[in-house]
């Protein structure tokens, strides 16, 4: 399934939780995790592909960490 990660809304987002979250949700490294997390929080959108059986409890990953999102496929 992939995602656009569209923004964080969260008032002091914790960027190591959020990296750490794409890490695993993502199955990417943490030096990415990380470009991505800045990419998002600069107000950018973030493609990722998350594997099918981990789909539900990424989406509330993302939600916990109050990042908007939407489904592309």
């Amino acid at each position: 399934m992939k995602l656009n990660l569209l923004s964080c809304d969260a008032q002091r987002p914790d960027k190591w939780a959020i990296a750490k979250c794409i890490t695993e949700i993502a199955n990417v490294d943490s030096s990415l995790a990380k470009e991505f997390t800045d990419i998002l929080l600069e107000g950018d959108a973030v493609d990722i592909e998350v594997e099918d059986k981990k789909s539900s409890s990424a989406l509330k990953s993302l939600r916990k960490l109050d990042i908007d999102y939407e489904i592309v496929e």
